[in-house]
Protein backbone atom coordinates (compact mmCIF):
# COMPACT_ATOMS: atom_id res chain seq x y z
CA UNK A 1 0.00 0.00 0.00
CA UNK A 2 1.01 3.62 -0.82
CA UNK A 3 2.70 5.52 2.17
CA UNK A 4 0.01 8.39 1.16
CA UNK A 5 -2.88 6.23 1.48
CA UNK A 6 -1.24 4.46 4.84
CA UNK A 7 -1.22 8.27 6.08
CA UNK A 8 -4.73 9.15 5.15
CA UNK A 9 -5.53 5.93 6.49
CA UNK A 10 -4.05 7.24 9.64
CA UNK A 11 -5.58 10.37 9.59
CA UNK A 12 -9.34 8.57 8.93
CA UNK A 13 -8.79 6.34 11.78
CA UNK A 14 -7.40 8.66 14.68
CA UNK A 15 -10.48 10.91 13.63
CA UNK A 16 -13.46 8.64 13.66
CA UNK A 17 -12.44 4.46 13.62
CA UNK A 18 -16.50 3.75 12.61
CA UNK A 19 -15.36 5.62 9.35
CA UNK A 20 -12.21 3.71 8.61
CA UNK A 21 -14.27 0.56 9.30
CA UNK A 22 -16.54 1.31 6.65
CA UNK A 23 -13.43 1.83 3.50
CA UNK A 24 -13.18 -1.17 1.40
CA UNK A 25 -10.09 -2.10 0.26
CA UNK A 26 -9.96 -0.65 -2.68
CA UNK A 27 -11.00 2.50 -0.32
CA UNK A 28 -8.29 2.07 1.97
CA UNK A 29 -5.72 1.85 -0.82
CA UNK A 30 -6.23 5.09 -3.23
CA UNK A 31 -5.04 7.98 -2.76
CA UNK A 32 -4.68 11.41 -4.01
CA UNK A 33 -1.28 11.48 -5.67
CA UNK A 34 -0.23 14.84 -4.88
CA UNK A 35 3.51 14.67 -4.90
CA UNK A 36 3.30 12.82 -8.39
CA UNK A 37 2.92 15.22 -11.54
CA UNK A 38 -0.08 17.43 -10.31
CA UNK A 39 1.54 18.21 -7.38
CA UNK A 40 4.85 19.12 -9.28
CA UNK A 41 2.80 20.88 -11.43
CA UNK A 42 0.80 23.02 -9.12
CA UNK A 43 4.48 23.71 -7.40
CA UNK A 44 5.53 25.15 -11.06
CA UNK A 45 2.25 27.11 -11.02
CA UNK A 46 3.42 30.55 -11.96
CA UNK A 47 6.94 29.96 -12.87
CA UNK A 48 8.39 32.15 -15.89
CA UNK A 49 8.98 28.71 -17.78
CA UNK A 50 6.46 26.29 -16.70
CA UNK A 51 6.96 22.91 -18.76
CA UNK A 52 4.85 20.51 -16.06
CA UNK A 53 1.28 20.48 -17.56
CA UNK A 54 0.42 18.80 -20.19
CA UNK A 55 -1.47 21.08 -22.39
CA UNK A 56 -0.42 23.60 -25.54
CA UNK A 57 -0.57 27.28 -24.71
CA UNK A 58 -0.10 29.76 -27.25
CA UNK A 59 2.70 32.19 -26.89
CA UNK A 60 0.60 34.60 -25.20
CA UNK A 61 0.45 31.53 -22.76
CA UNK A 62 -3.67 31.19 -23.40
CA UNK A 63 -4.51 28.06 -24.64
CA UNK A 64 -4.38 26.95 -27.65
CA UNK A 65 -7.73 26.41 -29.72
CA UNK A 66 -9.62 25.74 -32.41
CA UNK A 67 -11.84 28.77 -33.77
CA UNK A 68 -14.13 26.48 -35.07
CA UNK A 69 -14.71 25.58 -31.14
CA UNK A 70 -13.72 28.78 -29.03
CA UNK A 71 -16.21 30.98 -31.49
CA UNK A 72 -19.14 29.38 -30.27
CA UNK A 73 -18.51 29.75 -26.75
CA UNK A 74 -18.90 32.86 -24.16
CA UNK A 75 -16.54 31.98 -21.61
CA UNK A 76 -12.74 32.98 -20.97
CA UNK A 77 -11.06 30.19 -22.89
CA UNK A 78 -8.58 29.70 -19.54
CA UNK A 79 -12.22 28.76 -18.31
CA UNK A 80 -13.01 26.19 -21.47
CA UNK A 81 -10.20 24.39 -22.60
CA UNK A 82 -7.49 23.36 -19.71
CA UNK A 83 -8.15 20.57 -17.07
CA UNK A 84 -10.00 21.59 -14.10
CA UNK A 85 -8.48 20.51 -10.72
CA UNK A 86 -9.14 17.09 -9.79
CA UNK A 87 -11.70 17.80 -7.05
CA UNK A 88 -13.67 20.15 -9.14
CA UNK A 89 -13.27 23.89 -9.87
CA UNK A 90 -12.90 26.12 -5.90
CA UNK A 91 -15.27 28.56 -6.81
CA UNK A 92 -17.42 25.74 -7.88
CA UNK A 93 -17.41 23.64 -4.66
CA UNK A 94 -17.32 26.59 -2.89
CA UNK A 95 -20.20 27.76 -4.31
CA UNK A 96 -22.22 24.15 -4.45
CA UNK A 97 -21.62 23.75 -0.49
CA UNK A 98 -23.28 27.24 -0.20
CA UNK A 99 -26.44 25.99 -2.42
CA UNK A 100 -26.63 22.60 -0.10
CA UNK A 101 -27.18 24.92 3.52
CA UNK A 102 -29.50 27.02 1.59
CA UNK A 103 -31.46 24.37 0.30
CA UNK A 104 -31.62 22.94 4.29
CA UNK A 105 -31.26 25.49 6.48
CA UNK A 106 -31.64 23.24 9.46
CA UNK A 107 -28.20 21.53 8.43
CA UNK A 108 -26.71 23.19 11.11
CA UNK A 109 -22.61 20.53 11.40
CA UNK A 110 -19.48 21.02 9.65
CA UNK A 111 -19.24 19.49 6.27
CA UNK A 112 -16.71 18.40 3.87
CA UNK A 113 -16.08 20.93 0.64
CA UNK A 114 -17.94 19.06 -2.24
CA UNK A 115 -15.62 17.05 -4.40
CA UNK A 116 -16.86 17.41 -8.26
CA UNK A 117 -17.72 14.19 -10.09
CA UNK A 118 -19.04 13.04 -13.92
CA UNK A 119 -22.46 13.62 -12.52
CA UNK A 120 -24.26 11.33 -10.02
CA UNK A 121 -23.61 8.31 -12.19
CA UNK A 122 -19.72 8.67 -11.57
CA UNK A 123 -20.33 9.69 -7.89
CA UNK A 124 -22.72 6.39 -7.18
CA UNK A 125 -19.60 4.56 -8.39
CA UNK A 126 -17.01 6.35 -6.54
CA UNK A 127 -19.17 5.70 -2.97
CA UNK A 128 -19.74 2.12 -4.76
CA UNK A 129 -15.42 2.34 -4.69
CA UNK A 130 -14.60 3.65 -1.51
CA UNK A 131 -17.28 1.86 0.80
CA UNK A 132 -18.45 -1.58 -1.15
CA UNK A 133 -16.16 -4.68 -1.04
CA UNK A 134 -17.36 -7.69 -2.68
CA UNK A 135 -20.19 -9.45 -0.57
CA UNK A 136 -21.12 -6.19 0.90
CA UNK A 137 -25.00 -5.79 0.93
CA UNK A 138 -26.18 -2.51 0.14
CA UNK A 139 -29.43 -1.74 1.67
CA UNK A 140 -32.37 -0.09 -0.53
CA UNK A 141 -35.54 0.13 -1.37
CA UNK A 142 -37.32 -2.22 -3.59
CA UNK A 143 -38.31 0.48 -6.11
CA UNK A 144 -35.10 1.75 -7.01
CA UNK A 145 -32.90 2.59 -10.22
CA UNK A 146 -31.83 -0.02 -12.41
CA UNK A 147 -28.04 1.27 -12.81
CA UNK A 148 -27.48 0.44 -9.09
CA UNK A 149 -27.13 -2.80 -10.25
CA UNK A 150 -24.54 -2.09 -12.45
CA UNK A 151 -23.05 0.44 -9.91
CA UNK A 152 -22.68 -1.70 -6.47
CA UNK A 153 -23.19 -5.22 -8.43
CA UNK A 154 -21.31 -5.34 -11.25
CA UNK A 155 -18.98 -3.14 -10.38
CA UNK A 156 -17.98 -4.01 -7.29
CA UNK A 157 -19.64 -7.34 -6.28
CA UNK A 158 -21.54 -6.11 -3.63
CA UNK A 159 -25.33 -6.94 -2.87
CA UNK A 160 -28.60 -4.54 -3.04
CA UNK A 161 -30.52 -5.81 0.06
CA UNK A 162 -34.26 -4.49 -0.54
CA UNK A 163 -37.21 -3.43 1.60
CA UNK A 164 -40.30 -3.05 0.73
CA UNK A 165 -40.60 0.60 -0.64
CA UNK A 166 -44.64 1.23 0.67
CA UNK A 167 -46.63 0.07 3.06
CA UNK A 168 -50.36 1.63 3.51
CA UNK A 169 -49.84 4.42 0.48
CA UNK A 170 -46.76 5.46 2.68
CA UNK A 171 -43.28 4.63 3.12
CA UNK A 172 -42.90 1.24 4.86
CA UNK A 173 -40.68 2.05 8.16
CA UNK A 174 -41.15 -0.79 9.01
CA UNK A 175 -39.75 -2.93 6.42
CA UNK A 176 -36.86 -0.22 6.46
CA UNK A 177 -35.85 -0.75 10.46
CA UNK A 178 -36.09 -4.92 9.74
CA UNK A 179 -33.39 -4.69 6.96
CA UNK A 180 -31.23 -2.73 8.80
CA UNK A 181 -31.81 -5.09 11.62
CA UNK A 182 -30.64 -7.80 10.18
CA UNK A 183 -26.94 -9.32 9.93
CA UNK A 184 -25.16 -9.36 6.83
CA UNK A 185 -23.43 -12.20 5.78
CA UNK A 186 -19.60 -12.45 6.50
CA UNK A 187 -17.58 -9.46 6.35
CA UNK A 188 -18.11 -6.63 9.14
CA UNK A 189 -20.63 -7.92 11.20
CA UNK A 190 -21.42 -4.09 11.75
CA UNK A 191 -21.65 -2.43 9.05
CA UNK A 192 -23.97 -0.79 6.80
CA UNK A 193 -23.98 0.48 3.76
CA UNK A 194 -27.46 2.10 3.48
CA UNK A 195 -28.74 3.96 -0.24
CA UNK A 196 -31.61 6.41 0.13
CA UNK A 197 -32.93 8.18 -3.30
CA UNK A 198 -35.88 10.77 -2.58
CA UNK A 199 -37.15 11.89 -4.62
CA UNK A 200 -37.71 8.15 -5.64
CA UNK A 201 -36.76 7.06 -9.38
CA UNK A 202 -38.69 5.35 -10.57
CA UNK A 203 -42.34 6.22 -8.07
CA UNK A 204 -41.54 9.96 -7.45
CA UNK A 205 -42.01 9.54 -3.29
CA UNK A 206 -40.78 11.64 -1.27
CA UNK A 207 -41.24 11.00 2.87
CA UNK A 208 -43.53 13.38 4.66
CA UNK A 209 -41.76 14.89 7.35
CA UNK A 210 -42.78 12.56 9.88
CA UNK A 211 -41.52 9.64 7.90
CA UNK A 212 -38.00 11.30 7.42
CA UNK A 213 -37.62 11.72 11.02
CA UNK A 214 -38.79 8.34 11.14
CA UNK A 215 -35.92 7.00 8.31
CA UNK A 216 -33.50 8.94 10.78
CA UNK A 217 -33.99 7.52 13.86
CA UNK A 218 -33.96 3.86 12.73
CA UNK A 219 -30.45 4.70 11.46
CA UNK A 220 -29.66 6.33 14.80
CA UNK A 221 -30.30 3.33 16.60
CA UNK A 222 -28.42 1.48 14.80
CA UNK A 223 -25.73 3.10 15.27
CA UNK A 224 -26.40 3.48 18.93
CA UNK A 225 -26.44 -0.32 18.72
CA UNK A 226 -23.19 -0.57 17.90
CA UNK A 227 -23.27 -0.54 14.03
CA UNK A 228 -21.00 1.67 11.58
CA UNK A 229 -23.29 2.78 8.45
CA UNK A 230 -22.27 4.05 5.28
CA UNK A 231 -25.43 5.79 4.39
CA UNK A 232 -25.22 7.41 0.47
CA UNK A 233 -28.21 9.98 0.14
CA UNK A 234 -29.07 10.31 -3.60
CA UNK A 235 -30.09 13.29 -4.12
CA UNK A 236 -30.69 13.45 -7.87
CA UNK A 237 -34.01 15.17 -8.21
CA UNK A 238 -33.86 17.14 -5.14
CA UNK A 239 -35.90 19.99 -4.44
CA UNK A 240 -38.93 18.83 -6.73
CA UNK A 241 -41.38 18.66 -4.31
CA UNK A 242 -45.05 19.28 -4.93
CA UNK A 243 -47.25 18.98 -1.84
CA UNK A 244 -47.43 20.14 1.74
CA UNK A 245 -46.26 18.36 4.24
CA UNK A 246 -43.12 16.54 2.53
CA UNK A 247 -39.97 16.72 3.62
CA UNK A 248 -38.59 19.39 1.54
CA UNK A 249 -34.54 19.12 2.63
CA UNK A 250 -32.45 16.74 2.05
CA UNK A 251 -32.16 13.48 4.40
CA UNK A 252 -28.65 14.84 4.49
CA UNK A 253 -29.84 17.30 7.02
CA UNK A 254 -30.89 15.02 9.49
CA UNK A 255 -28.25 12.38 9.15
CA UNK A 256 -25.34 14.97 9.11
CA UNK A 257 -25.22 15.15 12.89
CA UNK A 258 -26.64 11.63 13.78
CA UNK A 259 -24.42 9.96 15.48
CA UNK A 260 -20.42 9.53 15.17
CA UNK A 261 -20.78 5.57 13.51
CA UNK A 262 -22.86 7.45 11.05
CA UNK A 263 -21.27 8.65 7.64
CA UNK A 264 -23.60 10.40 5.32
CA UNK A 265 -22.79 10.64 2.05
CA UNK A 266 -24.66 13.72 -0.10
CA UNK A 267 -24.64 12.21 -3.52
CA UNK A 268 -26.02 15.12 -5.83
CA UNK A 269 -25.48 17.46 -8.46
CA UNK A 270 -27.14 20.04 -11.24
CA UNK A 271 -28.18 17.53 -13.56
CA UNK A 272 -31.78 17.53 -13.02
CA UNK A 273 -32.03 20.13 -10.34
CA UNK A 274 -30.98 22.77 -12.90
CA UNK A 275 -31.65 20.67 -15.85
CA UNK A 276 -28.42 20.22 -17.29
CA UNK A 277 -28.97 16.59 -17.91
CA UNK A 278 -25.76 16.82 -20.56
CA UNK A 279 -23.16 19.07 -19.22
CA UNK A 280 -21.97 15.84 -16.22
CA UNK A 281 -21.06 17.42 -13.17
CA UNK A 282 -22.46 15.85 -9.81
CA UNK A 283 -20.92 16.36 -6.23
CA UNK A 284 -19.97 13.91 -3.35
CA UNK A 285 -20.19 15.65 0.07
CA UNK A 286 -19.59 14.21 3.54
CA UNK A 287 -20.66 14.83 7.13
CA UNK A 288 -20.66 12.60 10.45
CA UNK A 289 -21.01 14.32 13.67
CA UNK A 290 -17.88 15.92 15.25
CA UNK A 291 -16.59 15.52 11.68
CA UNK A 292 -13.06 17.39 11.61
CA UNK A 293 -11.49 19.36 8.86
CA UNK A 294 -8.84 17.54 8.66
CA UNK A 295 -11.17 14.37 8.33
CA UNK A 296 -13.01 15.35 5.76
CA UNK A 297 -10.21 16.58 3.90
CA UNK A 298 -8.32 12.63 4.11
CA UNK A 299 -12.21 11.44 2.74
CA UNK A 300 -11.90 14.28 0.06
CA UNK A 301 -8.52 13.30 -0.76
CA UNK A 302 -9.42 9.72 -1.09
CA UNK A 303 -12.53 10.61 -3.59
CA UNK A 304 -10.28 13.06 -5.30
CA UNK A 305 -7.82 9.90 -5.88
CA UNK A 306 -10.70 7.89 -7.55
CA UNK A 307 -11.35 10.23 -9.81
CA UNK A 308 -7.88 10.75 -11.24
CA UNK A 309 -7.94 7.38 -11.41
CA UNK A 310 -11.34 6.91 -12.82
CA UNK A 311 -11.74 10.09 -14.98
CA UNK A 312 -8.99 12.46 -14.47
CA UNK A 313 -11.41 15.12 -13.78
CA UNK A 314 -14.36 16.68 -14.60
CA UNK A 315 -15.05 18.98 -17.63
CA UNK A 316 -13.75 22.50 -17.31
CA UNK A 317 -16.29 23.53 -19.58
CA UNK A 318 -19.18 22.19 -17.76
CA UNK A 319 -18.31 23.48 -14.38
CA UNK A 320 -17.64 27.15 -15.44
CA UNK A 321 -21.15 27.03 -17.29
CA UNK A 322 -22.76 26.31 -13.76
CA UNK A 323 -20.75 28.55 -11.96
CA UNK A 324 -21.95 31.61 -14.43
CA UNK A 325 -25.17 30.26 -14.25
CA UNK A 326 -25.47 30.37 -10.26
CA UNK A 327 -24.01 33.98 -10.20
CA UNK A 328 -26.62 34.98 -12.68
CA UNK A 329 -29.31 37.37 -10.87
CA UNK A 330 -31.84 35.19 -13.20
CA UNK A 331 -31.02 32.15 -11.82
CA UNK A 332 -33.51 31.69 -8.51
CA UNK A 333 -36.70 33.13 -11.13
CA UNK A 334 -35.45 30.93 -14.26
CA UNK A 335 -35.19 27.65 -12.09
CA UNK A 336 -38.35 28.52 -10.07
CA UNK A 337 -40.30 28.78 -13.50
CA UNK A 338 -39.37 25.04 -14.72
CA UNK A 339 -40.58 23.58 -11.51
CA UNK A 340 -43.89 25.38 -11.77
CA UNK A 341 -44.14 23.80 -15.23
CA UNK A 342 -43.24 19.94 -14.00
CA UNK A 343 -45.24 20.94 -11.14
CA UNK A 344 -47.86 21.31 -13.46
CA UNK A 345 -47.59 18.24 -15.35
CA UNK A 346 -47.77 16.36 -12.26
CA UNK A 347 -50.91 17.80 -11.45
CA UNK A 348 -52.60 17.54 -14.43
CA UNK A 349 -51.20 13.37 -13.81
CA UNK A 350 -53.03 13.68 -10.50
CA UNK A 351 -55.87 14.83 -11.88
CA UNK A 352 -56.75 12.74 -15.32
CA UNK A 353 -55.93 9.47 -12.72
CA UNK A 354 -58.68 10.55 -10.68
CA UNK A 355 -61.21 9.22 -13.66
CA UNK A 356 -62.46 6.19 -12.42
CA UNK A 357 -62.73 3.89 -15.19
CA UNK A 358 -58.58 3.85 -14.70
CA UNK A 359 -58.76 1.96 -11.44
CA UNK A 360 -60.22 -1.23 -13.49
CA UNK A 361 -56.52 -1.64 -15.05
CA UNK A 362 -54.10 0.39 -13.04
CA UNK A 363 -53.34 2.27 -9.86
CA UNK A 364 -50.62 4.97 -8.91
CA UNK A 365 -48.28 4.34 -6.54
CA UNK A 366 -47.46 6.77 -3.43
CA UNK A 367 -45.98 10.14 -5.91
CA UNK A 368 -45.27 13.80 -4.54
CA UNK A 369 -42.49 15.01 -6.46
CA UNK A 370 -39.42 14.51 -9.17
CA UNK A 371 -39.87 13.60 -12.67
CA UNK A 372 -41.98 9.69 -12.60
CA UNK A 373 -45.13 7.82 -11.37
CA UNK A 374 -45.60 4.64 -11.64
CA UNK A 375 -48.81 2.69 -12.42
CA UNK A 376 -49.44 -0.64 -10.62
CA UNK A 377 -51.10 -2.62 -13.62
CA UNK A 378 -54.00 -4.65 -12.19
CA UNK A 379 -53.65 -8.60 -12.01
CA UNK A 380 -53.30 -10.53 -14.85
CA UNK A 381 -51.75 -7.59 -17.14
CA UNK A 382 -48.23 -8.36 -18.30
CA UNK A 383 -46.39 -4.58 -18.09
CA UNK A 384 -43.92 -5.14 -21.03
CA UNK A 385 -46.63 -6.27 -23.20
CA UNK A 386 -48.65 -3.17 -22.53
CA UNK A 387 -45.59 -1.60 -23.38
CA UNK A 388 -44.87 -3.04 -26.66
CA UNK A 389 -48.31 -2.74 -27.76
CA UNK A 390 -48.16 1.41 -26.57
CA UNK A 391 -45.02 1.21 -29.59
CA UNK A 392 -46.65 -0.87 -32.27
CA UNK A 393 -50.70 0.56 -32.21
CA UNK A 394 -50.62 4.06 -29.96
CA UNK A 395 -47.75 5.75 -30.64
CA UNK A 396 -46.14 5.98 -27.04
CA UNK A 397 -43.53 5.26 -25.18
CA UNK A 398 -43.13 3.93 -21.48
CA UNK A 399 -41.04 1.92 -19.04
CA UNK A 400 -42.15 -1.23 -17.77
CA UNK A 401 -40.77 -2.21 -14.43
CA UNK A 402 -42.28 -5.78 -13.65
CA UNK A 403 -45.52 -5.02 -12.06
CA UNK A 404 -45.61 -1.49 -12.77
CA UNK A 405 -45.55 1.33 -15.69
CA UNK A 406 -43.46 3.84 -15.37
CA UNK A 407 -44.46 7.70 -16.84
CA UNK A 408 -42.14 10.17 -16.92
CA UNK A 409 -44.65 13.14 -17.03
CA UNK A 410 -41.24 15.57 -17.17
CA UNK A 411 -41.09 14.83 -20.70
CA UNK A 412 -44.74 14.84 -21.84
CA UNK A 413 -46.39 18.32 -22.70
CA UNK A 414 -49.20 19.50 -19.96
CA UNK A 415 -52.11 19.28 -22.65
CA UNK A 416 -51.01 15.23 -23.59
CA UNK A 417 -51.17 14.05 -20.43
CA UNK A 418 -54.61 12.66 -20.75
CA UNK A 419 -53.55 11.33 -23.86
CA UNK A 420 -51.02 9.47 -22.82
CA UNK A 421 -53.48 8.29 -19.84
CA UNK A 422 -56.02 7.12 -21.79
CA UNK A 423 -53.36 5.30 -24.08
CA UNK A 424 -52.09 3.04 -21.76
CA UNK A 425 -55.97 2.33 -20.93
CA UNK A 426 -56.90 1.24 -24.13
CA UNK A 427 -53.71 -0.69 -24.63
CA UNK A 428 -54.75 -2.34 -20.75
CA UNK A 429 -57.99 -3.04 -22.33
CA UNK A 430 -56.69 -4.55 -25.52
CA UNK A 431 -54.34 -6.27 -23.71
CA UNK A 432 -56.69 -7.89 -21.04
CA UNK A 433 -59.06 -8.98 -23.88
CA UNK A 434 -56.34 -10.87 -25.80
CA UNK A 435 -55.25 -12.46 -22.31
CA UNK A 436 -58.55 -14.00 -21.44
CA UNK A 437 -59.16 -14.46 -25.00
CA UNK A 438 -56.01 -15.62 -26.76
CA UNK A 439 -57.70 -16.30 -29.92
CA UNK A 440 -59.24 -13.25 -30.55
CA UNK A 441 -57.15 -11.13 -32.80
Amino acid sequence: MSPYAEELNQIINDANPAIFDLLSEKGRAIYFPKAGILGQSAEAKGKRLNATIGIGLNDDGSPIRLDSIASRIDLPPADVFPYAPGYGKPELRKKWQELIRAKNPTLKTEISSPVATNALTNALSLAGYLFVDPGDRVICADRFWGTYRLIFENGYGGELATFNTFKDNGFDLAGFKTALSSKPPGGLQSKRVVLLNFPNNPSGYTPTEAEAKGIAAIIKARAEAGDRLAVLVDDAYFGLVYEDGIFKESLFSLLADCHENVLTIKIDGPTKEDYVWGLRVGFLTYAVKSGTTELYQALSDKTAGAVRGNISNVSNLSQSLLLSAFTSPDYEKEKKQKFELLKSRYLKVKETLAQKKYAQYFSALPCNSGYFICLKLAAGLDADAVRKLLLEKYDTGVISLKDSIRLAFSSVPTDKIPELIENIYQACLETKSQFQNPNVK
